[in-house]
């Protein structure tokens, strides 16, 4: 068979052709590729350049200045990382480049200078200071978990609540705890417990694993939406040895997602039996008082009583005295000293006038009575002035 005749192509037309096949790869657009650093430079323009070592093989990096302006000083020829980016062609040199969005720290070289360097940065912020930290509180309704919904700290943190303090109702928010994608996963699940009508508290919890697994909670973007955050974050994350820039922003540090638990969760053991002597302090007070106010009221009383006795002594004196003076006056007293009344047809006589001999008179003494039959009437005479 003739062969086919081939399209004659510019050197340009190439290049573009190429670049057109990148482009259109879904892969090379969006990937995270992993590497030593080498030959890195900052250029004046702000752009960054490097290259990223394989095993066997090379690729070129550039950093452009947008997000190189995020990027700390802490990468060395030598580190090793993890680059986010896409993969294209430069045509005007003919070659293909990866260009990194990100550039994340691993190993523990690495890591520990990007989280120096950033810790420092923060601190000067005063994004760590005590001052910000929140209390805790005694008794939490509504609760948010962040963390991995197939991860054991989850079901750690579930079964402590509900075995401490099942009264609080609790709204699990799902989260890659691990990995590249993990930070914006984080952030994703703090915007959403922000928008969260009512929470007491957050807990952002992971549990163990090495010290490379935690570098999504050393991530800068992780780290102030746990300061951000407008309810009380409690951190526990990792082993009791393990330190993240997230515990420092956090309100609380937990050492592990257990110990996280048991400080939101109080022990309802013990709040009863703090009710319970809350019951017997109040029992005792109201008791002394019931008391102290009987004693009062006794005192009132017999004060009351005391009061009546020489109200009524005086009354009785002075009634004494009235019915003495009564008594002087009554015409019985008169009568009991020798004096009698008459009287005449049932009036009492007060004069002789009008009586006459034979007249019959009634004489009334202080023990009885008298009838008796006037025989003569006497009159005195009026002495002259």
């Amino acid at each position: 068979m003739p062969r086919r005749a081939r399209s004659e192509m510019t050197v340009d037309d190439l290049n573009f052709y190429i670049q057109g096949l990148f482009t259109s790869d879904l892969m090379l657009k969006a990937l995270v590729v992993s590497g030593e650093i080498a030959e890195f430079k900052r250029h004046t323009s702000g752009h960054c350049y490097f290259t990223l070592l394989g095993a066997e093989t090379r690729v070129s990096c550039a950093l452009f200045r947008r997000d190189a302006e995020a990027l700390p000083q802490w990468p060395r020829d030598g580190d090793s990382v993890l680059i986010e980016g896409s993969v294209s062609s430069y045509p005007p040199r003919g070659v293909y480049q990866l260009y990194a969005r990100r550039i994340l720290p691993r190993g523990e070289g690495a890591a520990s200078r990007a989280r120096q360097e950033l810790r420092n940065r923060l601190e000067a912020e005063g994004l760590f200071h005590p001052a910000l930290k929140r209390p805790l509180p005694p008794c939490p309704e509504r609760a948010a978990v962040i963390t991995s919904a197939t991860g054991a700290a989850l079901r750690d943190v579930l079964r402590i609540a509900s075995r401490r303090y099942p009264l609080c109702e609790i709204l699990v928010i799902p989260a890659l705890v691990q990995g590249v994608e993990a930070p914006d996963s984080i952030v994703n699940a703090f915007i959403q417990a922000g928008k969260s009508d009512h929470l007491d508290c957050v807990l952002l919890v992971r549990g163990g694993g090495s010290r490379e697994d935690l570098n999504p909670f050393d991530d800068e973007r992780v780290v102030r939406a746990v300061r951000s955050c407008p309810w009380p974050v409690v951190s526990g994350v990792g082993h009791e040895i393990d330190e993240t820039l997230c515990d420092l922003a956090a309100d609380v540090r937990a050492s592990t997602p257990s110990a996280a638990a048991e400080l939101v969760f109080p022990d309802r053991q013990v709040l009863l039996a703090q009710l319970e002597g809350i019951k017997e302090t109040l029992y005792d007070h109201m008791t002394r008082r019931v008391d102290s106010l009987r004693g009062q009221i006794e005192l009132i009383l017999e004060d009351m009583r005391q009061a009546m006795q020489r109200r009524v002594a005086d009354a009785r004196g002075q009634l004494a005295v009235r019915a003495a003076s009564l008594n002087a006056l009554s015409p019985l007293a008169a009568l009991s000293r020798g004096f009698v009344t008459a009287e005449t047809g049932g009036e009492r006589l007060f004069s002789v006038r009008g009586l006459h001999a034979g007249d019959e008179l009634a004489v009334n003494f202080s023990d009885g009575r008298a009838d008796c039959l006037v025989q003569t009437v006497k009159k005195k005479r009026k002495k002259a002035i």
